[in-house]
């Protein structure tokens, strides 16, 4: 029973980062497939971002489509994953400011479209920059250390 606790959750951290990568995608990807299930949604959440004085708001929706289904692709292929991670931080903390803030907290259960998830997803696109950049700092280390050796 010790051994049961103690090896929990049976996953290496790379396979964990893996799946924390590939759900993040998944993530990302749904939230922009289901716009084009919406009559005349990028129309539409262009007049409430016009509304909000947003910056460019009728190409803001198809930007951040752009930006979550490609960028989805390349965490799924392990590619420029910092910068993605960054891609989705800015989607997601924009949707605080011109959306979740004003809702308050909770989501769902206690609220209705709070910033809660929002949130979650900022703290999610950090983890994985830095876990992108550390992995960088790591190849990189070990190709210094490689040609060495190789001298």
């Amino acid at each position: 029973m010790n051994k049961l606790w103690r090896d929990f959750p049976y996953l290496s951290v790379e396979h964990s980062y893996l799946i924390f990568r590939w759900t993040l995608a998944g993530l990302f990807m749904a939230h922009a497939v289901l716009r084009f299930t919406v009559p005349d949604y990028f129309h539409t959440f262009g007049d409430y971002l016009e509304k909000r004085n947003a910056i460019l708001p009728y190409a803001l929706p198809y930007i951040a489509t752009l930006i979550e289904i490609v960028g989805g692709l390349l965490l799924v292929f392990n590619r420029l994953v910092k910068w993605v991670a960054l891609g989705f931080f800015a989607i997601s903390f924009g949707g605080i400011l011109t959306i979740h803030a004003r809702l308050g907290w909770f989501v769902g259960e206690w609220g209705e479209g709070g910033c809660e998830y929002s949130v979650a997803l900022c703290v999610m696109c950090l983890l994985l920059a830095a876990m992108d950049r550390d992995q960088a700092k790591e190849k990189e280390e070990r190709a210094y250390t490689n040609i060495a050796k190789a001298l």
